[in-house]
């Protein structure tokens, strides 16, 4: 159930293909052992209009909205794994982040709770 949302510049999508860049945060979330494989959901949103310091540099940041319960070390190593991993396909990208919120349990409702 875990949704990972990277946003990033357009030109980052030239270095690599969303593919390429989707199955890296999938391969992130699943080695970091909160959660299963089939579960993981990835999308990308590249962006042609930003400013970055009132600059252009390129950027990737991932949103990850995961379902409460996981502790804050967890949710940090996540991170870390997350940037890590991307840093190592994007080397010469300067801006790359990720922040982690929780879903409530008693507030999330899919197609098949109804």
């Amino acid at each position: 159930m875990p949704h990972f949302v990277i946003e990033c510049s357009e030109n980052v999508l030239k270095q690599h293909s969303p593919k390429t860049i989707m199955q890296k945060i999938h391969n992130t979330a699943v080695s970091s052992g909160l959660f299963d494989s089939w579960d993981i959901k990835v999308r990308i949103n590249q962006y042609t209009h930003y400013t970055i310091g009132n600059t252009t540099e390129d950027f990737i940041h991932v949103f990850a909205n995961i379902m409460e319960g996981r502790s804050t070390s967890q949710k940090r190593n996540l991170s870390r794994m997350a940037v890590k991993d991307l840093n190592e396909l994007f080397p010469e990208v300067n801006v790359i982040s990720i922040n982690i919120r929780d879903f409530e349990k008693a507030t999330y409702c899919n197609k098949s709770m109804i």
